[in-house]
This record gives structure tokens, sequence and C-alpha cells, in this order.
């Protein structure tokens, strides 16, 4: 493989901005695809996962490297030597890489894969918390399961057409797709390809969506002419997947504290031909109370740590920080004892994380169901999904109903 130096200054630019600059991955990767409209399907590739592959192991590299944050721009021209070295990618004869120690990496991976917080490239809290909740053979599994890159899967819109359907039309664009067993209305690609760019997609025949991800909506058990509310809705991928399987028949009500995201969500209603989805936005207490008792359904998609979804979000590693996870578990408690009064009795209520961390899940349930208000609900089932066992994202699913 060759290296072109026009995508490897690219990849730098990148690097500093998410590094030293605290940016989100996912929107410098979009900004650095724009610079060169030159660049084809394989440059963009390249620029794209090399980013994404260094900010994955990037406190492993600085280790072999042994260089520190923040990182100046020789640090960064040295992880992506490292990159390159562990890739088995020749060197070119660039000034970046003249003190390049090829021999001494490989022996320093060597060393370090040995020590799970360095070969995992995990900080050393992450670490501990992990063993500590998942015991340190499961989380030695699913640590590594979260660092390979993640699969796409597509969810097709039922309202518009049929699973068949889409991997035909797909299929005409060179897209090779296959079901997946236990995922009624999921495709996932047989290689990667920007699925944005397809008809299919601005026709609102598919959204992409891990297939964990779609198990909730399923949970919900909703039927058509039911009223659900999705109190955490944000821009809308498990609101839209409702609406889909309620066949646009009956009320869904997309909450949020984001009116920004809101209203992405109705952009994304429309593309999807959903009709049946109204949104509001919560900015004072009234909003909660107006619906007490009124939902047949109601879904909390409970704002969470993410540990589940590092495979998609690599960066959330070095932006995520202890405090942060025990404040939002105050978060998720409340939100549970709040936006439950919505249920119905006889309706069910559905509470998802993204998290595999029990004290976000299992444990908020006990904590909830033993509260005075709690035990007006019963429990009915749960789904712990581990990336490494299923192969898709980590996701927590548990279903309560509200007794009559």
């Amino acid at each position: 493989m060759r290296l072109h130096k026009n995508l490897c200054f690219a990849i730098i630019d990148g690097l500093s901005l998410i590094f030293n600059e605290g940016n989100y991955a996912d929107k410098v990767i979009q900004q650095l695809l724009k610079r060169d409209k030159r660049w084809g399907a394989r440059d963009r590739a390249f620029v794209a996962e090399t980013t994404y592959d260094i900010v994955r192991w990037k406190r492993l590299y600085a280790e072999i490297a042994e260089v520190k944050e923040p990182f100046n721009r020789d640090n960064l021209w040295r992880l992506f030597a490292v990159w390159a070295t562990l890739k088995g990618i020749k060197l070119p004869d660039w000034k970046y890489f003249e003190s390049t120690p090829t021999r001494k990496i490989k022996g320093r991976f060597d060393d370090l894969s040995k020590i799970r917080k360095f070969k995992e490239s995990i900080p050393d809290w992450m670490d501990e918390l992990g063993e500590k909740e998942l015991g340190n053979a499961v989380w030695t599994k699913e640590i590594n399961a979260l660092n390979q890159q993640a699969d796409v899967i597509l969810r097709v819109n039922t309202l518009k057409t049929t699973k068949e359907k889409l991997q035909t039309e797909l299929f005409d664009l060179d897209i090779e797709t296959e079901f997946l067993n236990h995922y009624p209305d999921a495709l996932k690609l047989k290689e990667r390809a920007n699925v944005f760019l397809t008809d299919a997609f601005k026709n609102g025949l598919f959204e992409v969506q891990d297939a964990s991800s779609q198990l909730v909506a399923t949970c919900l058990d909703t039927k058509p002419g039911m009223r659900v509310i999705d109190v955490c809705a944000g821009a809308g991928g498990k609101t839209l997947h409702i609406a889909s399987l309620m066949d646009n028949k009956g009320q869904i009500i997309a909450l949020d504290i984001y009116a920004n995201k809101l209203q992405e969500l109705k952009r994304r209603a429309k593309r999807n031909g959903a009709h049946n989805i109204e949104t509001r936005v919560i900015d004072s207490t009234k909003v909660i109370k107006k619906l007490h008792e009124k939902a047949d359904r109601v879904l909390i998609d409970a704002p969470c740590s993410g540990l589940g979804v590092l495979r998609r979000n690599p960066d959330a590693k070095w932006k995520l920080q202890p405090d942060f996870i025990e404040n939002i578990k105050l978060t998720q408690q409340e939100i549970l004892q709040q936006y439950s009064k919505i249920v119905k009795a006889g309706g069910k209520l559905v509470y998802a994380t993204c998290s595999i961390l029990p004290s976000e899940n299992q444990k908020q349930i006990e904590t909830f169901l033993t509260s005075e208000f709690g035990k007006e609900f019963s429990f009915v089932e749960d789904k712990k999904i581990l990336a490494h066992k299923s192969g898709f994202d980590g996701f927590y699913i548990a279903v309560l109903e509200r007794k009559k």
C-alpha cells in the first residue's frame, strides 16, 4: 500500500482536532471528507478508517511512540508511524518518518499486549470499572469485542418496502446484504459502502441502525391504534421504528429536552412516510403531568455512559469521565420515577440503555421496583446484550407492566 501525502495530512489535521481540541470524531471526519472533491471512494475510506483506528488505539500507540498529550504535530506523525508499521505498511522517505524505530515498535507492541488496559487501549478507571461490574473474564471478552469495527446494519422501513425488495434494489447498485436471524427488519452489509448516497436512502426505504438497537422497539409489543410515548426520543431512530411497527396507525408522541433533535426527527419522519408522530419539547414539568396515565406504551431510551457503543464511537473512551457515570445514574433513576407515571394501568414501560454496566441497567430497575411508586409495576423480562456474544452493540432492555 502506498501512502499519499494529501490523505495523510488530512488525517493528522483531523487527529489534532479530535485529541487536542476535543471535537467529536464523526463530525471531524465528515468535514475531512469534504476537503478534496477529487478523492475517490477508496481515498475517503482510507481517511475515515485510519482516523478512527488511531483514535481507537490512542493509548496503545502513544505508549509505543512514547508521546504524551497534548500531541504536537510531530507526536501525531509518530502515532501515524506506529499505526502504519503495525499494519505492515512501508513508510515512505518523508521527513516525518526519519527516526521511526520500526523494530522497536513491534517489540513494544508485543510487550504491551500482555496488559489489558494497553492492549485494549482504555483509561485505567474504565478498565477497573468494567472488571468490577462484569468480572474479569467477561470484561476481557467484552472490551475486546467493543474495539472491533462495527458492521453496517440497515433497518428496513416497512412503511415503504420489504426486506426482499430493498435487498434487490441495493444488489443492483453492487451493495450486497444478508438477512440476520432474530432481527426481522435488519439487513447487514457484506462490505462497507456509503449507503447515504443511494436513492433508496433518500426515498426513506431504510435507516442505518444497529441490530441490538432494533430490538428495543419490538420489546414494546405495540399494536396499531395504541398511544405510545417515546420520552427521550432524540433524533428519533427508535421512534421511526415504532411508527413502522404500528403501520402508521395510532399516535406516537416523541418527547425530548432538545428542540433541535426533535426538528431532525420531523425531517426524518417526513422522509420515512411516518405520519403518526407528534413531537413535544419538554420545557416544563407540565408537559409530563398532562400525559400522566395516558399511554399504552412508554419507551425510556435513557441517557447513559454509551459503553455498549464504543465500536462506533471510539473517541467516547477519551471523553467519558467516572463522575459523568455517577451523575447519569442519578438522572436515569429520576427519569424512571417521573416518566413511568405516563403509563396507564395495564400498560407497558420499556427501559433501555446502550450501556453494558449492571449499575446503569438491572440495578436501576431493581431500585425502581422497590421504590414507593415503582411498586405499582411488575417485572416482565429483560435482555442483557453483550457485544462479545451478539456481535452487535452492547444494550440493555427491560420490560415492566403497570398493575391494573
